[in-house]
């Protein structure tokens, strides 16, 4: 058995540092109550561009930006050292963390932002990197395209690790191809929520025979900080939740067995037998017996994604 932990709380919205500090707070309390596995929520760190689906589209291009440009500013470099307290938490405590952030590119453009899913080993290094494949409506003006250079499942204490984010998951093709290496704890943060969502959780826990972990953004109207641009009309009543959360825990086959955390602040922790897995795949198991090669036959390019290349 192993023992994991969902983090449900709201991060200093648009303050990178603040956040991450809190993280760590988080990461050392559910160490400290046993968790070999803690999880985030995505683009925790600064946040969730959560006006994005209260403005006018394509409209309201002065505040935009300049809502943007608190994004930019907040915004993580995976070569800069804004992470290294969690990397050192998790070779402090012998811990795997998952995490969203908003990175900002700095090999090319230096400017275009992504939706990334970080998970860090217990050693304090990065196993994988994943970038959102494909941003969802309004968020298309925030994130950039991801490749599937990061489409990865990486092996950790507590399983075969694999991350998408928000709806990436109703991506079937994305999903075969996290079944495909063997998942065995399947992560999806997500801005999501509701039962609808949730349903979904339990089709894909059923459809991969794997455990599948929601961790959900949980937001208030008074978590936006007060100097907000145009708090008064985007969040009007500080008692709005803005997002519920709803982080759940499901074992392979689709059955609830932690959860949904739903208006509440804190973490959901949950023990989860790896062995399940392998036994639920008994009957059904799609990229394995239950495939059929001869007629349907996926094809995923791994291969890093650039306009650009450069010769000597």
């Amino acid at each position: 058995m192993n023992k994991i932990a969902i983090v449900q709380h709201s991060p200093v919205f648009l303050d990178k540092h603040k956040t991450i500090e809190l993280a760590v707070a988080k990461v050392e309390e559910s160490a400290s109550n046993g968790a070999e596995l803690v999880v985030f929520t995505e683009a925790f760190i600064p946040g969730y561009p959560t006006w994005i689906w209260r403005l006018r589209p394509g409209g309201d291009w002065n505040l935009s930006e300049e809502l943007h440009q608190h994004l930019l500013s907040n915004a993580v470099k995976m070569e800069s050292d804004d992470l290294e307290p969690l990397y050192e938490a998790a070779r402090k405590h012998h811990v795997t963390i998952v995490f969203g952030i908003e990175e900002r590119d700095s090999k090319l453009s230096q400017s275009t932002l992504y939706n990334t899913a970080l998970i860090i080993g217990a050693d304090g290094t990065v196993l994988n990197r994943h970038r959102k494949l494909m941003p969802t409506n309004p968020e298309r003006m925030v994130w950039g395209f991801g490749d599937a250079s990061g489409l990865k499942v990486v092996d950790t204490p507590v399983g075969r690790i694999g991350t998408l984010l928000c709806w990436e998951n109703f991506m079937p093709l994305a999903r075969y191809a996290l079944y495909a290496q063997g998942v065995e704890v399947y992560i999806a943060p997500t801005y999501d929520s509701g039962d609808g969502w949730i349903g979904t959780l339990q089709h894909i826990a059923r459809e991969g025979c794997c455990w599948v972990v929601g961790c959900g953004n949980l937001m208030k109207g008074s978590d936006i900080p007060d100097d907000f641009p145009e708090k008064g009309s985007l969040y009007p009543d500080s008692d709005e939740w803005v997002n519920p959360g709803d982080s759940i825990v499901i074992a392979p086959g689709g059955e609830i067995v932690a959860g949904p955390m739903r208006e509440e602040s804190g973490i959901l922790y949950c023990d989860i037998d790896r062995e399940k897995v392998g036994i639920a795949k008994r009957a059904l198991d799609v990229t394995g017996h239950y495939s059929r090669p001869d007629i349907f036959k996926l094809h995923v390019n791994t291969k890093p994604q650039t306009p650009v290349e450069f010769e000597d």
